[in-house]
Parts: structure tokens; C-alpha cells; sequence
């Protein structure tokens, strides 16, 4: 009598932890999720305190652009007696924030995990991994690219009667949201490649509806820009751009589908 050995398949094992994360109580899951949070906390309260020792070498970084196009006569401004303190603050929690930002979408990762499948976990993946490398492509096109362009245009049209200066916190803030709006922008391939993953619109729909797409991104960037037109157009060249690359990609998806199912 011989016995056959039966491995267990990828779509059986999913399927038992699938069943054994709908039997654990509400309050299994929120345990799960504290102990992902709580490791998350902990690496942005370490890496903030041994990054703040540089919080001022950091923000003198952050302001060589500003700093490179002022007028020999200008220099930066504190209109606060906190300012000086408080904007290399939180810009020290920004930069723990962006470096963290690998660990924590891992920890998040981790805890979605088990309730997907075999093929959305390999699908799932290189998406975040992929999402990362263009958040921080993003930020780095910001601060590179558009930042001193956008600085040596505004500081060229001011009166020659005027003498720039602009307060720390002010260009904190500016900075941060430009680097905010870029990082989120360049998610776009990420965003397109995954509404055609789940079905919500094809490729060829968005081929009809690309000229409606192309307006729509300088719109967009015409709301989250300064109010000149150099800034709109380097953010909504880039977000048509990235838009075409991740319609590219979900064309080969579809390409690959076709190819499987055939």
C-alpha cells in the first residue's frame, strides 16, 4: 500500500490564514496593529533625537538654494523669538520622518500581509517598493530641480527697490509643501498601474480620456503651485509624464494577461 504525499498548494495556505484572521477577534487585530505602531514610534522618537544634535547644519542645507540667489545684502529673518528653534525642529522630524518612511510602510506591509493571496502579495510588493523609490525621486526632483528654479524666478521679478528676506518658518513651510506635492506626484505611476490592477479602468480608457487627463494635471497643478506659471508647469509636465509611464506599464500588464489567459 503506498502512500501519496499531497504538498500543501500556496492557495491552501492563504486560504487557512485567511480563515484563521476572520476568526481573531477585533481585538486581536487592534493588539497587532499596536505592536506595528508602536515599533514605527519608536524608530521616529530614536531617529529624531539622534538626528537633532544637526537640526541646524540640516536647515542651513535646506536653505542653500534660498541662501544662493538672496543679494549679497539680504540674508534670512526670524519674525518669532521661537522661530529659530522651532523651524530646525521640525524640520529634524520631517527628515526622521522620510527616513523612516522605508521601515514603516514595511511594518505596514507586515501587518496586511496575511489577509492577502498568493499573487497579491507578489503584485503587492514591488508596488511598495516601488512607491518608495518614487517618493523620495520626488522630493529629490523638488529640491534639486524646481526648487531653485522657482526661488530664482521669484527673487528676479522683485522691485529693485525691495530687499528679499524671508522669514525661516515662512520658507520651512514653503519647502515642506513643495516637497509634499512633488513626493505625492511622482506616485502617480504607482496609482495608475493600480486602479488597472483592480479593474476600476483599462488602458484603452484612459487612452480615450487622455487629453481630459493631461488638462486635469496642469488644473491640479495650477491649485497646489505658487501662483506663477513656471511652478504649475514643473509639476504638471512631470505628473503627464508619469502618468504616460504608468500607462505604459499597465499596457505590458494587460499585454501579459492576455498572454497568460490565451
Amino acid at each position: 500500500m503506498t502512500q501519496t504525499s499531497q504538498p500543501q498548494l500556496p492557495n491552501t495556505v492563504d486560504s487557512r490564514e485567511q480563515e484563521m484572521l476572520q476568526e481573531m477577534p477585533i481585538t486581536k487585530h487592534l493588539v497587532v496593529l499596536r505592536k506595528h505602531l508602536f515599533k514605527i514610534v519608536s524608530l521616529l522618537i530614536g531617529l529624531f533625537f539622534c538626528l537633532l544634535p544637526f537640526a541646524n547644519r540640516t536647515y542651513q542645507i535646506l536653505s542653500e538654494p534660498l541662501r544662493a540667489q538672496l543679494p549679497a545684502t539680504s540674508t534670512m529673518i526670524a519674525t518669532d523669538v521661537t522661530a529659530t528653534f522651532m523651524a530646525p525642529f521640525k524640520l529634524n522630524f520631517f527628515i526622521a520622518l522620510m527616513l523612516a518612511m522605508p521601515y514603516i510602510i514595511y511594518q505596514l506591509w507586515a501587518y496586511v500581509k496575511p489577509a492577502l493571496y498568493a499573487k497579491e502579495k507578489a503584485l503587492a510588493l514591488p508596488m511598495l517598493i516601488g512607491s518608495i523609490g518614487l517618493f523620495y525621486l520626488g522630493i529629490s526632483f523638488a529640491y534639486y530641480i524646481a526648487l531653485p528654479s522657482i526661488l530664482h524666478f521669484f527673487i528676479s521679478v522683485s522691485p529693485e527697490t525691495v530687499a528679499p528676506m524671508t522669514d525661516i518658518n515662512s520658507y520651512l513651510a514653503f519647502c515642506l509643501k513643495l516637497f509634499l506635492v512633488f513626493g505625492i506626484t511622482f506616485e502617480i505611476p504607482i496609482i495608475t498601474l493600480l486602479l488597472i490592477l483592480i479593474g476600476v479602468v483599462t488602458t484603452q480608457q484612459l487612452v480615450e480620456k487622455r487629453r481630459f487627463i493631461v488638462v486635469g494635471c496642469f488644473f491640479v497643478a495650477m491649485f497646489v503651485t505658487p501662483p506663477d506659471a513656471l511652478s504649475m508647469i514643473m509639476l504638471a509636465v512631470p505628473m503627464w509624464m508619469l502618468f504616460e509611464l504608468g500607462l505604459l506599464a499597465g499596457k505590458l500588464l494587460e499585454k501579459r494577461r492576455n498572454a497568460e489567459s490565451s
